[in-house]
């Protein structure tokens, strides 16, 4: 585990000043604590100021002195020791009954309430508008897809509807709950797969699906029982006794998914989560997803990956330059088109290469 990665968490718990080798940006968590193990967000190549995020909870310098002996040797105090002062991050973390206890919110498995709302949403920083006062409206039990070009503000939405970043203006509501006046509860409901993996590699994969579940407020042994199941879904049973660093790409994308899925959210946010994932894996991840939403679990994704997009997402919205222009079911969209054809339409066409001709005329 690098030394940037061990600052993403104590950012989140206690003030330090960032390693000057590598600084961390700014990642908003009140009183989420894990969605940072999760996630340390660059956003469209665009600065992140203070302004931008939210403080997270004070906790005591004892909890500090938890989470250096918890992250330097790579080492997880029991958190059903009351004795330890984990008990208070989990008290900080959990905002609900913890994990098959909490209570079923009928409206929102019926489909009365979306699953995630977006209403007038902006983000500026600077001069520069990332996203200019979206609308969006998730069913509950779909899959849902975000396009767009690079830079239209993909990952600055994803970044806001997880709560990692703080609109400018406008309303995110998740399941019904208000993201900026009940963030924790809103948060519970999440699990989220950001686009720049960064985690606590030192740790080995059981360690690590561990420290997700902890924060989430679940028992040691239900996720212990999680954990073998997810590993056993995600093909990645054999890797758990390894340190996450000697995973490839895609063992690392699986693992981070996993850890997203442990407490059972009802919606998941996830950026790019095909992208340096092979065929098999792919398929498998896929799987696991489909059965999620056939049970009434929201999937928010983007992906670069039309045919994928056009196969099993219900709905879509494509980005472009911050602005919503086109939303819908995937029929809606594309039309006579085909989604990659609506989409290129969409975002301006294709450029023309020319100035290139030095290129046809090789240098041996």
């Amino acid at each position: 585990m690098s030394g940037a990665e061990t600052t993403t968490v104590e950012i989140s718990l206690v003030e330090r000043e960032p390693q000057a080798e590598q600084p961390e940006p700014d990642v908003e968590h009140e009183g989420d604590a894990v969605a940072v193990t999760e996630a340390a967000v660059s956003v469209e190549d665009e600065p992140v100021g203070a302004d931008d995020v939210q403080a997270a909870p004070e906790v005591s310098p004892e909890v500090a002195a938890d989470v250096e002996s918890l992250v330097d040797p790579g080492l997880l105090p029991d958190p059903d020791d009351a004795a330890s002062p984990l008990a208070e991050i989990l008290a900080v973390t959990a905002s609900s009954t913890a994990d098959d206890e909490r209570p079923v919110d009928e409206s929102v498995v019926d489909g009365q309430v979306d699953a995630v709302r977006l209403s007038g949403v902006t983000k500026t920083f600077g001069a520069t508008v990332a996203v200019d006062a979206i609308d969006l409206r998730i069913a509950a039990g779909t899959f849902y897809g975000i396009v767009g070009p690079n830079g239209a503000g993909k990952t600055t939405t994803l970044s806001m509807i997880a709560g990692l970043l703080r609109p400018d203006s406008g309303e995110i509501r998740i399941a019904g709950v208000d993201l900026a006046s009940a963030p924790r509860q809103a948060k519970q409901k999440m699990g989220i797969l950001p686009d720049r993996l960064r985690t606590f590699d030192r740790l080995t994969g059981r360690q690590l699906l561990h420290y997700y579940g902890v924060l989430r407020g679940l028992r040691s042994a239900v996720v212990e029982s999680r954990t073998a199941e997810l590993a056993r879904a995600f093909d990645l049973t054999d890797a758990l006794s390894r340190p996450v660093s000697d995973y490839s790409a895609g063992m690392t994308k699986k693992i981070m998914l996993a850890g997203a899925m442990i407490h059972s959210p009802r919606v998941l946010v996830l950026d790019e989560p095909f992208e340096s994932v092979d065929p098999v894996s792919s398929a498998v991840v896929l799987d696991i997803l489909s059965a999620y939403v056939a049970h009434g679990g929201t999937v928010v994704l983007s992906s670069h990956g039309m045919e994928l997009v056009e196969r099993v997402c219900s709905g879509l919205a494509v980005i472009v330059g911050g602005r919503v222009l086109a939303e819908g079911t995937v029929d809606e969209v594309r039309g006579e088109l085909t989604l990659e054809q609506r989409f290129i339409e969409l975002s301006g066409g294709i450029s023309d290469a020319e100035g290139l001709e030095w290129l046809h005329t090789f240098s041996d």
